[in-house]
């Protein structure tokens, strides 16, 4: 049965192709009160025949969602960032949220300004990845004031939940390895202390050299922001030292990217001259020649897992039973390739598979996981 009515279609015109009452379609558009499978099909086929969508603003004023939830990454055009964003988004979807996204460029100011806006915006819920100064208390204040938070990467209270990567084991184990090797003077380029990754890769970093009764030099640790051209100025500065570096540690895409231009621009080869270990496996670690020995995670499930305590957060704020606190810590794992070599007069050889296992992630209720 069409209706007899012309121009733009209404939920009236809907209701009565569908054959059931307005309130009835309302329902059935907004999931909410008592309405039948049998109803939101018909209405879903009648609305689709008449070409009817519903008005987004009013239907959020009604159900008080919007069907957004807000992501804030320090850069996503970092292609780790983008795989993770894939999986978030698409997991979102599944439950009928999009996604809106926008960048801190790392700049605490900035995501303060982001979050207000997603707030004015009326998400239902916020990401927060790492940025430069990280505050807990930030997450606590955002939870009183009962907006939906999981943290990315990043350090939060003890009511927030989370998905973090073991990034001190990740340091730890490719530390390990380029010691094995005979290295000692190793250069670690990696995002500093202010941010959650950087401060687990410069503790496992070291507590790999203290396992041997060693300590790494201080001028050889360069943590600064994650970009090609704070690495390449560094590595040209290690590179033309009396002493140079022997390997090195390059915890972030883009830092990699500027040290092995570094490199390259030095006229030093890998593994020839230089050892050299990345994190994220890449395009630019699998295609470079030599492909680069990798520190890498589960990306899509980072993402994955991010999206699902969010919206396990969504569902308590909804009036469902009530969820703890929670935090996941994804595991890493060594790609061993063939960017690493024996420090030159010494027949040290890696005594590690080609891959290293990968374990399953950890979680933790109401605390942090061990």
């Amino acid at each position: 049965m069409k209706p007899a009515r012309k121009g733009k279609p209404t939920i009236r015109d809907v209701a009565l192709a569908a054959g059931v009452s307005v309130g009835t379609a309302s329902r059935a558009f907004n999931r909410a009160g008592r309405v039948s499978e049998a109803a939101i099909t018909a209405v879903q086929a009648a609305a689709e025949r008449l070409g009817y969508a519903p008005d987004a603003i009013a239907q959020s004023m009604r159900t008080r969602s919007s069907g957004v939830v807000g992501l804030l990454v320090s850069d996503f055009t970092n292609p780790l960032y983008a795989r993770i964003i894939n999986a978030v988004e698409a997991r979102l979807q599944r439950d009928g949220f999009a996604l809106l996204l926008a960048n801190t460029h790392n700049d605490s100011r900035h995501e303060l300004a982001m979050i207000d806006f997603f707030r004015r915006r009326r998400v239902d819920g916020l990401i927060l990845g790492a940025c430069e100064t990280e505050k807990p208390e930030l997450i606590d204040a955002l939870l009183a004031q009962d907006l939906p938070v999981v943290a990315l990467d990043r350090d939060f209270g003890p009511l927030g939940s989370g998905v973090n990567v073991d990034h001190y084991h990740g340091a730890l184990q490719a530390t390990r390895y380029l010691l094995k090797l005979g290295h000692t003077r190793i250069a670690l380029m990696t995002p500093g202390q202010a941010v959650r990754p950087g401060r687990e890769r410069i503790a496992g970093f070291c507590d790999a050299f203290a396992e041997r009764g060693l300590k790494p030099e201080p001028k050889l640790i360069r943590a600064e922001r994650s970009s090609m051209e704070f690495a390449f100025s560094e590595a040209l500065a290690l590179l033309s030292a009396p002493v140079r570096p022997t390997a090195f540690v390059c915890l972030g895409t883009r830092i990699l990217a500027g040290v092995l231009q570094g490199l390259r621009h030095s006229g030093l080869s890998v593994p020839d001259d230089v050892s050299v270990v990345g994190v994220g496996d890449t395009d630019l670690s699998q295609l470079f020649s030599p492909a680069i020995t990798s520190l890498t995670w589960d990306l899509e499930a980072v993402g994955t897992a991010t999206a699902e305590l969010m919206l396990a957060r969504l569902s308590t704020a909804s009036g469902h039973e009530s969820v703890e606190p929670e935090r996941i810590v994804m595991t890493t794992q060594m790609i061993l390739r063939d960017s690493c070599g024996p420090l030159s007069g010494t027949s040290t050889a890696p005594s590690e598979p080609v891959r290293a296992a990968v374990k399953p992630s950890t979680r933790a209720k109401g605390g942090v996981a061990k």
